[in-house]
């Protein structure tokens, strides 16, 4: 570590916790707010103030057409269809179910990167089956019903959408700078949902009843929290702590969020449901320990010129939020600050 270890577990509480409670924010936003209205104006809020920090700081925000056009494809993916569909699933299935499902966006990576013809280790391929028989055991319970099966479906999506902007993310010419680059991504991630919303009639449900306080308050919340607070915790972290303690997020927040959602919304998962995202979680944990020794194993390689495989995550980091890329988080690697790295993870 390069900081006091009370810091990093600070920061690591922080990360724990408000990571895993953008689920719960999420499920009382839209209570009220139409979904991709809440969504879109969050991250067009949360990047106008980051922007807002930068330019204070003397950053500068100007990219290249090509970091521009690379921004919108990962903002896209992993905002937009990413987090903000979140936002439309969870109008429709529980906060905790949703969480457990994005607990398996790490486990989607290794499955695009089996397909692209890396070779994770052993250990990694047999928990990332044993994670995907859990994903099975969360979503059966709720394939009978016709509302919450497309909720589940919609969520799923949503997973894939990430991972996909998680894995391309290494290979897009992202702003080197990642705080530059979550400002373009939360914003023009932002202006999509709220096209989506004009497309889809939000606007027109804009009632008396919408700003509700709880909604409004949670929304909030999720700018601040979520989209500020959270991703600077975890950008720190990036620098201040081994990368192996850092995505402990990953099976942390679904843990988290079932427990919130448990205590403030009355959300009882079935047993089999439990079971799954007890599997899922497990898996995660595996993978993770099966993967990073190997990557500082080959520290000697990487610096003779050899360059190693990526790990679970695209440049050898998580792939959620969160955060503020929830979430979501959210792929970032074991050096300084990860290029285009998201400001939420999956939340």
């Amino acid at each position: 570590m390069t900081a006091p270890a009370r810091h990093v577990w600070i920061a690591l509480a922080v990360v724990y916790v408000v990571w895993g409670s953008t689920y719960l924010a999420i499920k009382i936003a839209v209570e009220t707010l139409p979904p991709l209205l809440a969504a879109g104006s969050r991250f067009l809020t949360a990047a106008i103030l980051l922007a807002a920090i930068l330019a204070w700081r003397g950053t500068s925000l100007r990219v290249s057409r090509a970091e521009l056009g690379a921004s919108a494809l990962a903002g896209g993916l992993l905002l937009a269809l990413g987090v903000g569909v979140v936002h439309i699933a969870e109008t429709r299935i529980d906060s905790s179910v949703a969480a457990m499902i994005a607990g398996t966006v790490p486990l989607q990576i290794i499955v695009l990167r089996l397909v692209s013809g890396e070779s994770p280790a052993r250990a990694t391929r047999i928990s990332t089956l044993a994670g995907l028989v859990g994903l099975g055991l969360v979503v059966a319970p709720g394939l009978g019903t016709g509302s919450t099966a497309l909720g589940l479906a919609v969520m799923i999506s949503a997973t894939m959408a990430w991972t996909l902007g998680s894995f391309l993310s290494k290979r897009l010419p992202l702003p080197a700078d990642p705080f530059v680059a979550t400002v373009w991504e939360m914003g023009l991630a932002g202006a999509f949902l709220l096209a989506g919303a004009v497309a889809f009639g939000e606007y027109g449900q804009l009632g008396s009843d919408a700003f509700a306080l709880h909604s409004v308050l949670a929304w909030a919340y999720l700018v601040v929290m979520g989209s500020l607070v959270g991703f600077s915790a975890y950008a720190w972290l990036l620098r201040a702590a081994p990368i192996s303690l850092v995505v402990t997020h990953q099976y942390v927040n679904p843990l988290v969020a079932i427990a919130l959602g448990m205590a403030f919304l009355g959300e009882r998962p079935s047993p089999w449901t439990l079971a799954g995202a007890a599997l899922v979680v497990g898996a995660v944990y595996v993978a993770i320990r099966a993967e990073f020794p190997r990557q500082s194993s080959r520290t000697s390689s990487d610096a003779a010129g050899e360059r190693p495989p990526s790990g679970i995550f695209p440049r050898g980091g998580p792939a959620g939020a969160d955060p503020a890329r929830e979430d979501a988080t959210s792929a970032r690697p074991a050096r300084v600050a990860p290029r285009g790295t998201p400001a939420d993870q999956i939340s």
